[in-house]
């Protein structure tokens, strides 16, 4: 038996509890994980609170991130004993995911945990922050190098804006922050943000094409806000898309594009090659400043995450929510 935070939905509803949950009901898969530490995204505290429809089959363990040591593994890949990590894969949604403390999933889903990484740090860093990377990877394969210009971060104070900037700063790069929480300018420049703007400058209809400022851009938020960044990015800029938080439309111009030349960069994180992954966490032991995770960092036990989802959806949660399985 193992402690979980499970979904179900039957004729009385949508149910989330903690619980404890026999191993004989994970699901297939050929490598077991003993889970040390997972995390609370936006997309898991949308499926624990039923905000979204995010979970696919009942029941349900919950999140998209995991942490910790092979216990049992047919897959040549992976022996007991070896640290591992996950992100994404639909795990969470529809497989069995990491706010338990196992997990049995596929191989071809994990990746080895870098060195540099404890399972806690991986975890404080987790989909935000891998999102981030290929973020930031996309704006230089484009590129949008330091000397070019400013570079805009949305949704500052979430996971995936907070180690934007952090990332970005460390690179040399001049970052403007846009946030609806301009009580938290001091965090957000201390993770290394020069400037911080209001959401609300961004968050209106405006016009097809605007005055060039962004070299480039990394949005969390989409709708209009991502529609006046394109609009405002300078000539053969690049902008990142990776999130929905005003809204999945994109009420949007041409112009942009053939006018300026403008890219837009879709960053799936999900469904990633395993070499793309990699390469992403690598590169996050190199161009991330381990202190920078103190900041951005918020931890809970398992115990916590219903009620700290709850809180995040409510928006009274900044940063990461690092998850400890054994508290």
């Amino acid at each position: 038996m193992f402690n979980g935070v499970l979904i179900d939905k039957d004729d009385g509803g949508y149910q989330v509890k903690l619980t404890a949950i026999d191993e004989a009901q994970l699901p297939q898969g050929d490598v077991t994980v003993r889970v040390a530490h997972s995390t609370l995204n936006y997309k898991d505290a949308l499926a624990i609170t039923n905000k979204g429809p995010i979970v696919r089959s009942f029941p349900m363990v919950p999140g998209v991130d995991l942490a910790g040591t092979v216990e049992h593994s047919s897959d040549p890949d992976f022996s007991p004993g070896d640290r591992v990590l996950l992100n994404g894969w639909g795990v969470g949604e529809g497989h069995w995911g990491g706010l338990a403390q196992k997990a049995r999933v596929q191989g071809k889903w994990l990746i080895p945990l870098p060195t540099a990484f404890s399972t806690e740090q991986a975890m404080a860093i987790g989909t935000a922050g891998y999102t981030a990377m290929l973020a930031v990877m996309a704006l230089e394969r484009n590129g949008v190098t330091p000397d070019k210009g400013e570079v805009l971060v949305t949704g500052a104070n979430g996971g995936v804006g907070s180690f934007s900037i952090a990332i970005l700063a460390r690179l040399g790069y001049r970052v403007v922050a846009s946030t609806g929480r301009l009580s938290e300018a001091d965090y957000l420049k201390r993770l290394g943000a020069a400037e911080i703007i209001d959401r609300a400058t961004l968050a209106e209809p405006g016009r097809p094409l605007a005055k060039e400022r962004w070299a480039g851009a990394i949005d969390s938020v989409g709708s209009h806000t991502l529609a006046n960044i394109c609009a405002s990015t300078r000539y053969w800029g690049t902008v990142a898309a990776c999130g929905l938080a005003q809204g999945m439309d994109f009420p949007a111009s041409v112009a942009p594009f053939i006018l300026r030349g403008v890219t837009l960069a879709g960053i799936d994180s999900v469904m990633r090659p395993r070499e793309d992954r990699i390469r992403a966490w690598d590169r996050l032991a190199k161009d991330l400043d381990p202190a920078a995770l103190a900041l951005i960092t918020h931890p809970i036990g398992l115990s916590d995450v219903i009620e700290t989802a709850h809180r995040l959806m409510a928006g009274e949660v900044r940063g990461r929510v690092v998850v400890d399985t054994q508290r």
